[in-house]
């Protein structure tokens, strides 16, 4: 029914291993099954066997074939078939313990289908997983602890934990063992399904106080080749039993006490040890009934610590020593006992202390109280007799105060040295008498001398100058500094009041600026500073005490404001009215690179808030003109093409530097005309004629007739007529001669100021508008300027009547 092929073994490539097979096929019209064997953990790519040699496939056919391989009762796909080859190979390493978790079983094969399709045909194949010592023993638990009585007999068993190797067969846990040790051996077991059993021994008795705690470690190691191998520490604690009596150092204990020791006076402190542990080592002490109740009056015993105290009085005169017999008992279930003897030999003393009285005595005095003065008078005394007897008195401190000695037993407590209440308010003076006995007894008494206030302290302030920064802006009462000084006296001596010392600046007084409060030192500013106006204040401030004289001390306050970014960035040129436009006319045939326009803007802040920068907010073609961001300068990037239309719309914001920043903008509208100027290569100015009778002149002696008059009325009218903006005056025509300019002509590239920038920005303005400016000084008036603008020609010379318009800029 039936026939096995013969096993054989097949050689493959280095990459794959030799796998060993045996192949039985099934003639039926139903089932073919094929067995093959490998150990386990074969490595990935290694090859199992040639299936399409074994499975009678031809391999070319095998290529255009679908080949399935279904595992059973697998998820994870552990082989695969070469269809190039015919090979089946390992795709995943295969673990026997994995997949055959039961040790009894003592093979492990995997099922698995191959499935070939066009024409189905469908192979049995079984394969045989060999076990490998791949898996070291191992104990479930890597640390046992047993306690052992030190009474327990030789013999006697302890069982420890087995070890565990998920291996088979020869692979598994073959033998234990235990390290060496004089006290303990180990006995093997071997269960119905093999397992292996270990047994601890008792092989010598135990000693706790000669070895506490032994430790020991059991291996088990398994039977393969090589043979690996698990440990687990054993740790065993002998128990104590009582079989130690308390012992003392010494049998016999000598002492010597001198008479009148306090009360408490430890004698000495007894110690008997004990070699058990817990409860058979606690001791207690006690007296035992060989010792008289009189010296159980006089010592106590403590039963924990085997102190000895003094309990009453020792006199040497009633009795010259003490015997005491104790006994130190442990707390055994059965106790254990130690004695031991103490002698006390009492030592005679000078006993009597000798004795102070002060008789006069001043408890408070003035800190300026003279050097000299007596402070108070001490007398000494002792009851003893001969050197015993002899007392003297001191001072150990040092302080400044001296004893002088009246008599032998009378002394004057004097004052040495200067006195400072603010240095010591008080002393503790304490006096010491000593007698003259062996050893010397002595006695003090302590006095305090109290030291009253006297006014020698003026106010100090902790600096001698302030300096104290101010925001402009700031609200009117608002805090600046605390200048607070300090006085060490006492009560009124130490009352301090603050005060301005009045100063005027520019005919106002500082108390019109600032405010302190008397009472604490608070400075408040009065007024909103403004830094382009006032920049710093100089000034002092006194603190005053309230002792009889008054002591003061002044100190210096310099007042800085700092700068605030509230000054919007004004734009002086190109000049035009407040919110207008200003419009520009240049030739179409402009140059690339030529000066188009110049935005001049002024900030009267200071430092990093005066610093302006331009740029274009919006431009018609940004293209064609381009901005310096320093000096305003706007100039051609390119030349004009017929394509740009005709207007164009430059708006330029100036920024100042501050934080936050802040801006001012400009409009500008330039318009392109054809228009051909004969150009000069130098601009110059020519000087206008004017006419002396004009009605410019009429105005000016008009106008300073009528604020002569507005002068003499009242101050404040002056003043609101200073800061109005002057209205312009109408100017005469005055003859012009015409300057004709060079359209293309360089400018310096200079920042211009004061009156030069409005020149030149109305320069620019108006040249660009196709007329000739010209400027003239005004007669008696060195700070005005005549600007006239011509209507630009073609030809050299034209004359206009148009009115001449007055810039007006103070030095």
């Amino acid at each position: 029914m039936s026939s096995w092929n013969s096993t054989f073994r097949m050689h493959r490539e280095k990459r794959c291993f030799s796998a060993v097979f045996v192949f039985c096929t099934l003639w039926s019209s139903t089932l073919s099954v094929t067995r093959y064997s490998i150990p386990e953990e074969m490595e990935r790519g290694s090859v199992v066997a040639n299936l399409a040699a074994d499975l009678g496939l031809e391999v070319g056919v095998l290529a255009h074939r679908e080949v399935k391989l279904e595992m059973f009762q697998e998820s994870n796909k552990y082989l695969d078939v070469n269809k190039k080859t015919g090979e089946l190979y390992i795709v995943e390493k295969m673990d026997r313990e994995y997949l055959c978790p039961s040790k009894t079983a003592t093979t492990c094969f995997v099922k698995l289908d191959v499935i070939i399709e066009s024409p189905l045909r469908i192979f049995n194949i079984e394969l045989e997983i060999k076990d490998i010592n791949d898996n070291a023993p191992h104990f479930r638990r890597d640390r046992v602890e047993l306690d052992v009585s030190e009474s327990a007999t030789p013999g006697e068993r302890f069982s420890l934990p087995n070890a565990v190797d998920p291996d088979g067969g020869i692979n598994t846990v073959k033998m234990y063992k235990l390290s060496e040790s004089e006290h303990f051996t180990i006995e093997i077991q071997t269960g119905s399904d093999g397992t292996k059993y270990v047994d601890m021994v008792l092989t010598k008795a135990l000693d706790r106080e000669e070895h506490a705690v032994h430790h020991l470690i059991l291996t088990a190691v398994d039977g393969g080749v090589p043979a690996r191998s698990g440990t687990a520490n054993i740790i065993v604690r002998v128990l104590d039993t009582n079989d130690n009596a308390p012992r003392f150092d010494h049998p016999v204990y000598s002492v010597n006490m001198t008479e009148n020791s306090p009360i408490g006076t430890l004698v000495m402190k007894l110690n008997a040890t004990d070699l058990d542990e817990g409860p058979n080592a606690e001791i207690k002490y006690s007296f035992t009934l060989y010792t008289s109740e009189k010296t159980q009056d006089v010592f106590a015993l403590n039963p924990n610590t085997g102190e000895i105290t003094v309990k009453g009085t020792i006199d040497y005169e009633d009795m010259k020593f003490y015997e005491m017999h104790v006994e130190a008992k442990d707390k055994g279930q059965h106790p254990l006992l130690g004695q031991c003897k103490v002698v006390v030999r009492v030592t005679d003393m000078n006993d009597n202390y000798p004795d102070i009285t002060v008789k006069s005595y001043k408890s408070t005095v003035n800190e300026n109280i003279p050097v000299g003065t007596v402070i108070a008078i001490v007398g000494i005394s002792d009851r003893d007799t001969g050197d015993n007897g002899k007392v003297s008195l001191s001072i150990n401190q040092n302080l400044p105060f001296v004893l002088n000695k009246s008599s032998d037993v009378l002394y004057e407590l004097k004052v040495s040295e200067p006195l400072d209440r603010e240095q010591v308010p008080e002393y503790d003076i304490t006096l010491v008498v000593t007698d003259g006995g062996t050893p010397p007894l002595s006695d003090n008494e302590t006095i305090t001398l109290h030291l009253l206030d006297v006014n020698d302290n003026g106010p100090l302030f902790p600096q001698s100058f302030y300096t104290i920064p101010v925001i402009e802006n700031n609200a009117p009462g608002a805090l600046l500094s605390s200048l607070t000084a300090f006085d060490p006296d006492l009560h009124e001596n130490q009352y301090l009041v603050y005060f301005i010392i009045e100063k005027e600046i520019v005919n106002t007084s500082m108390s019109m600026l600032f405010s302190i409060n008397p009472e604490n030192g608070n400075l408040y500013a009065l007024k909103t500073f403004d830094y382009e106006i006032e920049k710093e204040f100089l000034f002092h401030i006194e603190a005053r005490d309230s002792g009889v004289p008054p002591l003061s001390s002044n100190v210096t306050v310099h007042i800085i404001i700092v700068d605030q970014n509230d000054n919007t960035p004004v734009i002086v040129s190109p000049w035009r009215a407040h919110g207008s436009v200003v419009e520009e006319k240049i030739p179409r045939s402009t140059d690339k690179g030529s000066l188009v326009s110049k935005v001049i803007a002024i900030d009267t802040d200071s430092v990093q808030n005066s610093r302006i920068t331009y740029q274009f907010l919006q431009v018609t073609d940004a293209t064609l003109f381009s901005l310096d961001q320093y000096n305003g300068e706007i100039r051609t990037m390119r030349m004009f093409s017929y394509r740009d239309p005709r207007h164009q719309r430059l708006v330029v914001i100036a920024k100042d530097n501050g934080d936050p920043g802040l801006s001012a903008t400009v409009t500008i509208k330039l318009s392109t005309v054809e228009i051909v100027v004969k150009a000069y290569s130098d601009m110059t100015e020519v000087p206008l004629e004017y006419d002396i009778f004009s009605d410019l002149n009429l105005y000016l002696v008009i106008g300073l007739g009528s604020v002569s008059f507005l002068l003499l009325i009242t101050i404040l009218v002056t003043c609101v007529l200073k800061c109005q903006k002057p209205m312009p005056s109408k100017a005469a025509p005055p003859r012009r001669n015409s300057v004709i300019s060079e359209r293309n002509s360089t400018i310096a590239d200079s920042t211009l100021v004061s009156n030069d920038a409005y020149w030149y920005s109305l320069f620019l303005a108006e040249t660009r508008k196709g007329k000739l400016v010209v400027r003239q000084p005004v007669p008696k008036a060195g700070s005005r300027y005549i600007v006239s603008s011509l209507p630009r020609s073609t030809g050299l010379t034209e004359t206009s009547d148009s009115a001449a318009s007055t810039l007006q800029y103070p030095k």
